[in-house]
C-alpha cells in the first residue's frame, strides 16, 4: 500500500518557522529568537547576493547563480492573445553531489 505522502499530490513542505522551531529544538542552547536572527540573517544575505548578481556556493549543499531569460513572445493562456514577456533572471538551484545522493538514499529507504 502506498504511503499517505505518495497517495497525496501536495508535497510537505518545510516552512521557514518551521524550520526555526527545528532547530530551536536541536539546539536547546539557543533561544528561539536567536535562530530566527540567524536563519533570516542568512537568507537575506544569500537574497542580497543574488541581487547582486553573485553565485552562492554551499559545499556539500548545492549552489545558487541567476540564469538569464531573453525577452519572447507568450500567450495569454485565457485568450490566446500574443503578450510579448520581457527579459529577466531567474535565482536557479544546483544541488551538490552529497545533497542529491542523500536525497537518492533517502527515498530508497522508503
Amino acid at each position: 500500500m502506498a504511503s499517505d505522502q505518495e497517495q497525496s499530490t501536495e508535497q510537505p513542505t518545510l516552512t521557514k518557522s518551521e524550520l526555526v522551531a527545528y532547530i530551536s529544538q536541536e539546539q536547546p542552547q539557543l533561544s528561539e529568537q536567536d535562530v530566527e536572527l540567524a536563519v533570516n540573517s542568512i537568507l537575506e544575505c544569500m537574497s542580497r547576493a543574488l541581487v547582486d548578481g553573485e553565485r552562492i556556493e554551499i559545499r556539500g549543499f548545492g549552489s545558487m547563480s541567476l540564469h538569464y531569460r531573453p525577452p519572447r513572445i507568450g500567450r495569454n493562456p485565457k485568450t490566446g492573445e500574443k503578450v510579448q514577456v520581457p527579459e529577466k533572471y531567474v535565482p536557479h538551484f544546483k544541488p551538490g553531489a552529497n545533497l542529491r545522493k542523500r536525497v537518492d538514499e533517502g527515498f530508497k529507504e522508503k
